[in-house]
């Protein structure tokens, strides 16, 4: 008789655990073990699409807007922009999760606001509607 490794499986224990996951699939969802996946871009709350965009800007300046690149130099213009001029308590998730909190000061910039690529730290997609 041979002594089998604590550690080494049977076949028969390795055929009952392939036995145990099922696996069906169709073009919009995926099903493993009874649990269903949705592909990530058919979920509500999925990344806003358009052109506006909270930038955050060196030395701490915040703006909000329909956002334009510059494909030569990377410089982005703010059209329809507001400025994020103060927040309290909530912080920057809580910014953009809720612009129109009483925690929030946004002030509309009269024209667009031109910003060298250079001094954009990070931008964050919002809806088309953010901040107006």
């Amino acid at each position: 008789m041979t002594k089998q490794h604590p550690h080494t499986q049977t076949n028969n224990e390795v055929n009952k655990q392939t036995n145990i996951m099922t696996l069906s699939a169709n073009l919009n969802t995926i099903q493993v073990n009874g649990m269903e996946y949705v592909r990530k871009d058919s979920v509500s709350g999925a990344a806003p699409t358009g052109d506006r965009e909270v930038v955050v800007i060196d030395r701490g300046w915040i703006f909000a807007g329909d956002v334009v690149r510059d494909e030569a130099t990377g410089d982005l213009t703010i059209h329809n922009a507001v400025h994020v001029f103060r927040w309290e308590e909530i912080g920057y998730t809580g910014v953009l999760e809720n612009p129109t909190s009483k925690k929030v000061t946004l002030k509309t910039c009269a024209y667009p606001v031109k910003v060298p690529a250079g001094s954009v730290i990070f931008t964050n997609p919002v809806d088309a509607n953010w901040g107006n």
